[in-house]
C-alpha cells in the first residue's frame, strides 16, 4: 500500500510532509504536491504533518478523490522531487478549507 496526496492540498502546497518522509518519494507541481507509488515505503510519517489533512493511505482515500490515487503515480514521473520544506503558496489560507479543487490543479 501507498499513501496518496488529495484534494487539500491543491492550491495551498503545504510541504511539512518532505521533511520526514525518509524516501524522497515527493514531486512538486505548480500547486500541488504527489507521492511516488513506487517509493513510497508506507512509513505513515508525513500523514501527521499535514497540516489539511491531504494525505490518505491508497485503501483510505475518500470515495470522491479516488482519481488522486492515478494523478499522484501519474504526476511523479514527471515532477521533480522535493526534499525541503518551502513555505506554502501565498493564498494557501484561502485555500485550505475549500473542498472540490480538482479543476483548479494545474499540471504545468
Amino acid at each position: 500500500m501507498t499513501y496518496v496526496v488529495t484534494d487539500a492540498c491543491v492550491k495551498c502546497k503545504y510541504t511539512d510532509c518532505v521533511d520526514v518522509c525518509p524516501v524522497d518519494c515527493f514531486h512538486e507541481g505548480p500547486n500541488f504536491l504527489v507521492i511516488d507509488p513506487d517509493e513510497c515505503i508506507d512509513c505513515t510519517l508525513c500523514v501527521a504533518e499535514c497540516p489539511v489533512e491531504a494525505i490518505y493511505a491508497e485503501d483510505d482515500v475518500p470515495a470522491d478523490q479516488q482519481a488522486y490515487i492515478q494523478l499522484n503515480a501519474e504526476l511523479s514521473k514527471g515532477w521533480p522531487v522535493i526534499v525541503e520544506k518551502k513555505d506554502p503558496l501565498p493564498d494557501h489560507d484561502q485555500w485550505a478549507s475549500v473542498k472540490g479543487k480538482l479543476q483548479h490543479l494545474d499540471k504545468g
